[in-house]
């Protein structure tokens, strides 16, 4: 009877324990977040409730494991306790990384609802998310040394590989220089506030807005649900463009080319009006002239504004749009044409015809009269 009861007590008791640990905590998790309504840091610290009981049975078990007297248990009980000893470090970290991470969402939570500058809270958001990829990192490497240390034979090993740590060392920086390059980099933007998580930026011509910010690489959400990835590096060796820097505010250029006739000012007139029902225009400023002219055309620019750059996209395509087919439809000699009329030609001069006639002025000076090898010219009517 007390070989059955003995393993019994031992195994139950702990479960129990730790089921009972785990309610506690979690009642007064409860209590403590229904009281301060401020701040969700108590509520979400409930996510630990899984880690923290497998840390606690694993702890019990590992300490009372050989008192189950049970026979194959105490054959074993090196292995056992190795097995223990894995699970209960592993369980440690994940209820680190876990405790960490929700503090650290809980502080980026409550700054977000108390600040009101779309770019601080972008800034936050790219620190604490690094921030955490970091304590992740170390956690985790931690962890994975512990493991090892575990283990009789690593030990030696350990210390055999401590005398050639400096050799290694080196060997190590130079393998891996465009890594802590990256890592590096990665702290750089992260705090240097280069660029944030959903920020708009231009990089190699390609618009898109920033998705996630790792310790290694950056990946940004193209307008057509693209994504480009690429190291962080790039963005402290290279320029780019961040439209999101300073403000969110855009302004946008509209160009048209069109006719010398053009009604430049009721096209002014017609843009206002046009404006005036588009919803995205924040209504900040607008304008329209003449920027440039070529021979055959001249270059109207029309200026728009907007919140931010998703709106100055739609308001320069309505724009575009609507000013066209005003232009089509009212104004149609304003629009760019091919012109197919033959030139005139100075009084006097003579030129060669496509044909490799020679001509020469009619006889009233207002036109060429081809001559064909000397001969008259032939004439043309009726008949």
């Amino acid at each position: 009877m007390e070989n059955m009861l003995r393993p019994l007590i031992v195994i139950g008791g702990s479960v129990v324990i730790t089921l009972l640990v785990g309610w506690l905590v979690d009642r007064l998790l409860r209590r403590a977040d229904s009281r301060h309504h401020e701040t969700p840091l108590w509520g979400l610290l409930r996510r630990c409730r899984p880690p923290l009981q497998v840390v606690i049975i694993t702890a019990l078990l590992r300490g009372s494991y050989r008192q189950t007297k049970i026979p194959w248990v105490w054959e074993h009980r090196v292995g056992i306790g190795q097995a223990l000893s894995l699970v209960l470090i592993g369980a440690s970290a994940w209820l680190v990384v876990r405790a960490a991470a929700t503090v650290v969402e809980a502080s980026y939570a409550r700054y977000a609802t108390s600040t009101r500058d779309p770019a601080r809270v972008r800034r936050v958001r790219t620190q604490v998310t690094l921030i955490q990829r970091v304590v992740i990192a170390v956690v985790t490497v931690v962890a994975i040394a512990a493991m090892l240390l575990t283990f009789p034979a690593m030990r030696g090993v350990g210390t055999s590989m401590l005398a050639s740590a400096g050799v290694l060392g080196i060997v190590a920086g130079v393998a891996a220089q465009s890594t802590l390059g990256n890592l590096f980099a990665g702290l750089q933007i992260a705090f240097g506030d280069m660029v944030r998580i959903g920020d708009t930026v231009v990089v190699d011509g390609e618009w898109g807005t920033v998705e996630e910010i790792t310790l290694t690489f950056l990946a940004v959400r193209t307008w057509d649900e693209r994504r480009i990835t690429m190291p962080v590096s790039y963005f402290t060796s290279k320029p780019f463009e961040n439209w999101s820097r300073g403000g969110v505010q855009m302004t946008g250029t509209v160009f048209f080319h069109l006719d010398h006739a053009a009604p430049v000012a009721a096209m002014r007139k017609k843009l206002r009006d046009i404006l005036g029902d588009i919803a995205a225009w924040d209504g900040r400023d607008w304008s329209l002239a003449v920027t440039d002219t070529t021979p055959t055309t001249i270059q109207v620019r029309a200026v728009v504004t907007a919140k931010d750059a998703d709106d100055i996209w739609t308001v320069r395509c309505a724009v575009r749009e609507q000013l066209i087919g005003w232009l089509r439809d009212h104004h149609p000699y304003a629009l760019p044409k091919v012109t197919t009329a033959p030139a005139t030609l100075p009084p006097g001069e003579q030129w060669a015809d496509l044909t490799g006639a020679k001509t020469r002025p009619g006889r009233n000076g207002s036109g060429p009269s081809p001559e064909l090898d000397g001969s008259k010219a032939p004439r043309t009517g009726r008949g």
